[in-house]
């Protein structure tokens, strides 16, 4: 299965890496609308809801996500954008945390539609906007990927105290302290060979984005397995080879690019 998930990760980097560097901003967007409906799909799934729900719901992301991009141009359809991180970033910071702290079983429709919301289209427009800065963009995903990789292998060497074992039992404390270890001599390294002659006080800013987008991934992690819980599913999906759905594999970007779509851009206004 490693193996599997070795040769499967491989392959969406090399596509999705290259498209970032590579596509013109129309295409890019093109390119990740399959990552949109698969993603509305399998929470569609997760929350229950009936094949016409279903398709209803991921009919209803793919037209306000695509209206608000190509919209952007006008005041309005601009400011529902900076209102779609804004929401999803309190969700992340008031909600999300209760939802887990309480173990919430939430089956009511609209409430799951929103939430799936508020976790696939921000995301999605953040990834669309920040490919405007290629390499600043892949510097954000490196925390989380890296994150994700250095928490996977810490617990399985040294994973002894578990982080949240009603939620997610295979996760530990040891395999956080991993993460906390390996994101920042990544942070130190990409800011010495890419960003040092950067005024000092962006470097601060950039610190504080790395070291608060550390703890979202973790938390959207953890929201992703709780909601896999409820449904009673080890994956999301099956649409990637030993990485499970596409939920399984960008859970801890929806809780990280909204926030890095709000501050990058004024980190490289004012750098």
């Amino acid at each position: 299965m490693l193996r599997t998930r070795i040769i499967t990760a491989a392959m969406l980097l090399l596509l999705f890496v290259g498209g970032m560097f590579y596509l013109p901003a129309g295409w890019w967007a093109a390119l990740l609308l399959p990552l949109l409906i698969a993603g509305a799909w399998e929470w569609a799934a997760l929350a229950g809801f009936g094949r016409s729900a279903q398709s209803g719901f991921c009919l209803a992301i793919l037209v306000t996500g695509v209206s608000v991009l190509l919209g952007a141009h006008y005041f309005a359809f601009a400011a529902l954008e900076q209102a779609a991180y804004w929401m999803s970033l309190l969700f992340w910071l008031a909600c999300a945390p209760a939802w887990l702290r309480f173990s919430w079983r939430v089956r009511q429709p609209l409430l799951l539609a929103v939430t799936g919301w508020l976790l696939i289209v921000p995301t999605w427009l953040a990834l669309v906007r920040l490919q405007a800065l290629p390499w600043v963009l892949l510097a954000v995903l490196g925390v989380v990927w890296i994150a994700d990789t250095a928490a996977y292998f810490a617990g399985r060497v040294w994973g002894r105290h578990k982080l949240a074992p009603s939620i997610s039992p295979g996760k530990t404390w040891e395999g956080v302290a991993g993460a906390v270890v390996a994101v920042a001599v990544y942070h130190a390294l990409v800011w010495y060979f890419g960003f040092r002659g950067v005024a000092v006080e962006i470097g601060v800013f950039a610190a504080l984005l790395v070291a608060c987008l550390l703890p979202l991934s973790i938390l959207g992690d953890l929201f992703e397995s709780w909601i896999k819980r409820q449904a009673g599913v080890k994956d999301s999906g099956k649409l990637l080879p030993g990485h499970g759905g596409v939920l399984d594999r960008i859970d801890a970007l929806t809780s990280t690019l909204p926030l890095a779509a709000l501050v990058v851009p004024w980190l490289i206004q004012h750098a």
